[in-house]
């Protein structure tokens, strides 16, 4: 018998991801990289000054398009840089963000955060164990729907666990910064158990049927 179990887990995050970029247009491809990398040098420099490692900074993407006339020609260029930062300290994730905002200046980008736990262990052995206590509550009830004796567990298979934001009271902002809602984190996996019917047991000669 094969029987799908699920179990929940929550957290509070303890990291957020933000998604910088900078966004330059300009004549001439050298002008518009020249801007580009000047802010998002400010941007990073920025990031760093508030205590974001290196490790904790990656670029994201770098791209060059131009912009033409309805003939085709080219008017000019416009250069895009991504820049994603991993902040662990939330309570001052917001102050961040708006420093490096306004490092960047108008050529500054915020294309979206979202929240994390870097450590997740914990959390997934919870899930799992609730996981698969679902899945035994219902083998046990069609074992004896069946009236077999459940037997023993022959395979056990798991999703890919999935992770969403769950609503909490959280919040980190000041006046100057980005308000930040981190909510609590959902960790949320799925099993699947194979379980062995052992024989009904035998009926004595002369005792009723059930």
């Amino acid at each position: 018998m094969s029987v799908t179990g699920s179990g929940a887990a929550f957290g509070v995050p303890d990291t957020l991801e933000a998604s910088f970029a900078v966004e330059v247009s300009a004549l001439t491809v050298g002008e518009a990289m020249k801007r580009a990398t000047a802010a998002a040098t400010r941007m990073r420099d920025s990031l760093v000054r508030g205590g974001v490692v290196a490790a904790d900074l990656q670029t994201s993407n770098v791209s060059v398009t131009s912009t033409r006339k309805d003939d085709g020609s080219i008017t000019g260029y416009t250069v895009n840089q991504g820049l994603t930062a991993k902040i662990r300290k939330l309570s001052r994730g917001g102050a961040l963000m708006s420093a490096a905002i306004a490092a960047g200046g108008d050529a500054a980008r915020l294309n979206g955060v979202s929240f994390g736990i870097e450590n997740d262990a914990a959390l997934l052995a919870e899930a799992r164990k609730k996981a698969f206590a679902d899945a035994r509550a219902k083998a046990e009830l069609y074992a004896r729907e069946a009236g077999r004796p459940l037997g023993r567990v022959v395979k056990v298979s798991e999703a890919n666990p999935s992770y969403w934001p769950a609503a909490g009271q959280d919040r980190y902002a000041s006046a100057d910064s980005v308000p930040l809602e981190p909510g609590r984190q959902r960790v949320t996996v799925t099993v699947t158990v194979e379980w062995v019917l052992d024989p009904a047991p035998a009926t004595k000669p002369g005792a009723p049927r059930s």
